[in-house]
């Protein structure tokens, strides 16, 4: 399994940042998690928009979806559509960012396949499973499973046990990582810190670390410091490969 951050800051983009965007590749899939804000340009570096084969979102907010829409623009209104392309999301989060045309003007260009937050499900080669996580809207902790690897992601979440199982074992596991050692009081429910996402990879054991969804602004070497985890820990760049 491959990993290709396309963006992990959180909130908005910056000069230099997309929002959370990740390519994630095995036997030939590309499989394309949360194409948030500015994600597009991203991905066109690593391929053609023709070449993604699913788009799997954690949930509705924009910084996670909202480059579905140029993405299905690019696709269907070309001079040779592809097929339909399939993207999984929980129950009404691609709502807003598939309402933004007209209505019908991109419905041959994908097929909405929805979910609740705790279903299973295969895409492609991967065996997805997905957890009901703390957040201001639904949202899907995921966990990608090949026969050699095995990828966890939190998408946007505050401090949860299901953290944990989300993540056990995991080769790498992806975690929001808003602050570096504090969440605003009113956001503490629903938001994590550097701190907290390297006190569940320790408990949960994986092997590699990856913190995204950063506040724009915050300083990388800060978050991996308070992180504090023994194993391979980066902060989410654009262009970031990972091997897992």
């Amino acid at each position: 399994m491959r990993l290709t951050v396309l963006g992990g800051c959180g909130a908005w983009p910056t000069a230099d940042q997309a929002c959370s965007g990740y390519l994630v590749e095995y036997d030939g899939f590309r499989l394309l998690v949360d194409p948030g804000y500015a994600s597009l340009p991203r991905l066109l570096r690593h391929g053609t928009v023709d070449e993604v084969d699913a788009v799997l979102l954690s949930h509705g907010h924009p910084d996670h979806c909202a480059d579905l829409n140029p993405l299905l623009r690019a696709r269907g209104l070309s001079d040779a559509p592809p097929p339909p392309l399939p993207v999984f999301a929980p129950h009404g989060a691609a709502d807003a960012v598939l309402a933004l045309d007209r209505r019908n003007m991109l419905a041959d260009a994908y097929a909405l396949h929805e979910f609740s937050p705790g279903d299973g499900m295969d895409i492609g080669p991967f065996r997805t499973d997905t957890w009901l996580l703390p957040h201001f809207v639904p949202n899907a902790g995921i966990r990608l499973a090949t026969p050699r690897s095995v990828l966890a992601y939190t998408g946007d979440t505050g401090p949860s046990p299901d953290i944990e199982q989300l993540a056990a074992g995991a080769d790498l596991f992806l975690s929001e990582a808003t602050y570096v050692e504090r969440v605003p009081d009113a956001d503490e429910p629903y938001l994590l810190t550097a701190r907290l996402a390297g006190r569940y990879a320790r408990q949960a054991g994986v092997a590699r670390l990856l913190l995204t969804h950063l506040w724009p602004g915050t300083d990388p070497e800060a978050a991996l410091g308070a992180a504090a985890f023994a194993g391979p820990t980066d902060v989410a760049a654009p262009d970031l490969v990972v091997d897992l």
